[in-house]
């Protein structure tokens, strides 16, 4: 299990408007994780935090306690709190439920999001096509929230239920594996295209278009983030092999 690391501190700007200390370390510490600052499995102690952010207990809690409902942070018997680490198995599940749920999402945007909230889509699609990292081909990192183009077409079904599930329960953890293991070969650019596509399913009212091109969308993005996540582990189970002493290997 990964040590703790100290995570960067995000510039107060880059942060969405915050009412109380714990809600600041909240999204201090998820940006972390979504980023990989706190990698996976990395053990969480409140001395830790409380030290490096210079908060007391009370809010730190708070702002574990709602890392835990967002699935980012896990309790561990005889370890404690540490980053949410998926196995294959489970980050294949998260992903079929995506692309289920983002595909309904994008079907009810084609009948209900409003000229207003399409030209947003096409806005935020402009500003990540600014973004120096898909002009490089390295990513395509979409900010949280409002500038996050699957958040926005799921805001856009006007479903209640399905804001719920993608935009609360499962929104981090997704973020989590999409930013940290989706950008490899010409997927980032790859993916900006089919965006296009769907938003102009949408405006054109197909919406068993737009719930193909969804589907499609993400099941590539679930194959590209596994491919990744496969190589990673792969990694890890390498590293952490023991050397054979040299006599051993002599021998053989």
């Amino acid at each position: 299990m990964a040590d703790y690391v100290t995570p960067t501190l995000d510039n107060d700007a880059e942060l969405p408007a915050v009412r109380t200390l714990a809600e600041r370390v909240f999204h201090q510490l998820q940006r972390a994780i979504v980023r990989g600052e706190l990698p996976p499995g990395t053990r969480i102690t409140e001395p830790e935090l409380s030290s490096h952010y210079g908060i007391s207990r009370g809010p730190l809690r708070e702002a574990m306690r709602r890392l835990e409902t967002y699935r980012l942070i896990e309790r561990v018997p005889h370890v404690g709190a540490r980053v949410v680490k998926l196995s294959m198995e489970e980050l294949l599940e998260l992903f079929d439920v995506r692309e289920a749920l983002e595909s309904m999402a994008a079907r009810l945007a084609a009948k209900h999001m409003t000229p207003e909230e399409i030209a947003g889509l096409r806005d935020v699609l402009a500003v990540h096509e600014r973004q120096d990292d898909l002009a490089s081909g390295e990513a395509y990192y979409q900010r949280e929230g409002d500038l996050d183009f699957h958040y926005r077409i799921v805001q856009g079904s006007h479903n209640r239920m399905l804001m719920t599930i993608l935009c609360d329960d499962l929104y981090y953890l997704v973020r989590l594996y999409r930013t940290q293991f989706s950008a490899s070969g010409t997927r980032p650019h790859q993916a900006f295209i089919e965006h296009h596509r769907i938003v102009d399913a949408i405006e054109s009212g197909d919406a068993e278009l737009a719930e193909l091109l969804m589907r499609r969308h993400v099941s590539a993005s679930r194959e590209n983030v596994a491919a990744s996540y496969a190589r990673a582990l792969e990694s890890q189970a390498d590293d952490a092999q023991p050397i054979e002493p040299e006599t051993s290997r002599s021998a053989t």
